[in-house]
């Protein structure tokens, strides 16, 4: 009941009414939270009851306590300060850069800018939607609703390499394997500043207790989930160095939150500030020059390069790439010809 409760606040007249019961004749005498329990889907007592408290369920157009005893021709409603939605998955024609495909796995090159799977704010236009049309009977695990196939995901704005499922063997395989951490991840990063030829960032990462939609590295593990990036050097422009990170764990913004916390963010990350000039010269060619570079990598400079894992059903090691995109590529390009004409 509560999951929209941090998303945009309504005004208290906003209330949409999601559920309307009446209550039939034969009813006997029930506790309004007992009463939903069995008629509200996927929801639990606590859930109900939280709604409850909150005012969100109505009996004959006005709020009740839990303790309220339904009884016959009563007329129930949950309402909301949100719209209800369709929570049907419907299949979108958007193309995919399919790298490989068997009987068991799809491996696509996902763009930076399409969202993962479907939710608040992004219903539709997603990889799920993608996937939904080009695929049928694509496996779902228990508490993955909605996201069928999925064995992990991949930031909006980071392009790269991704792994379904297409059947529920394999989707039991990989899930087993990102579980025990033995799925071979390297990415390709742009950061801020010089770093040593190669390093290792550990910490637990967890939310932000500023910004919820930011993740922070902590040393304390009862504020987050045991992390570790290995990184080395793959190519340096004196105020920004190209790296490859290879992930010994999976946590939500690992590498952003990491880089970050060695005070080296990526380049172009708006959400942990690598979107300002972090080295570098006051000139104003030089702010011109990152100003182009952001107007061509127009999102943190991430790119998902490889991935490496055991083959459901063969039980053999395979492994694939994924090919830099053009906007990637493009500031690359243009930081290698300021560093030779500087």
């Amino acid at each position: 009941m509560n999951e929209f409760e941090d998303h945009l606040e309504a005004e208290e007249s906003d209330l949409y009414e999601h559920l309307r019961i009446k209550v039939d004749k034969g009813q006997s005498l029930l506790r309004i939270d007992k009463f939903l329990m069995v008629r509200v889907e996927n929801a639990s007592r606590n859930k109900i009851q939280n709604a409850i408290e909150q005012g969100n369920v109505l009996v004959n157009g006005l709020a009740v306590k839990s303790s309220y005893k339904v009884k016959p021709f009563d007329d129930v409603s949950i309402v909301l300060p949100h719209p209800p939605r369709d929570t049907e998955i419907y299949p979108e024609n958007i193309p995919l850069n399919i790298i490989y495909e068997d009987n068991d796995v799809v491996l696509v090159n996902k763009e930076a800018g399409m969202v993962v799977h479907p939710g608040y704010g992004n219903w539709n236009g997603t990889l799920v939607n993608a996937l939904t049309y080009h695929f049928t009977q694509l496996p779902q695990l228990p508490g993955n609703d909605g996201r069928p196939g999925l064995v992990h995901r991949i930031d909006k704005d980071t392009s790269g390499i991704l792994v379904i499922s297409k059947n529920e063997k394999s989707m039991a395989s990989l899930a087993k394997q990102f579980f025990d951490h033995s799925i071979k991840r390297k990415y390709v990063a742009l950061v801020w500043g010089d770093l040593e030829n190669e390093g290792t960032i550990s910490g637990y990462i967890g939310r932000s207790v500023k910004d919820r939609k930011v993740m922070d590295v902590y040393n304390d593990e009862e504020k987050g989930k045991w992390s570790v990036t290995h990184y080395k050097v793959l190519e340096r422009f004196n105020y920004v160095t190209l790296v490859e990170c290879e992930l010994e764990t999976g946590r939500t913004h690992q590498i952003r939150a990491h880089m970050r916390h060695i005070g080296h963010p990526l380049f172009n990350d708006a959400m942990y500030g690598g979107d300002k000039i972090r080295k570098g010269t006051i000139f104003a060619k030089y702010k011109q020059f990152i100003e182009n570079c952001f107007e061509i990598l127009p999102r943190q400079a991430l790119h998902a390069k490889s991935l490496g894992f055991t083959h459901p059903s063969s039980r053999k090691e395979v492994y694939f790439e994924s090919e830099l995109p053009e906007d990637f590529k493009g500031a690359l390009d243009k930081w290698r010809g300021y560093i030779q004409n500087h």
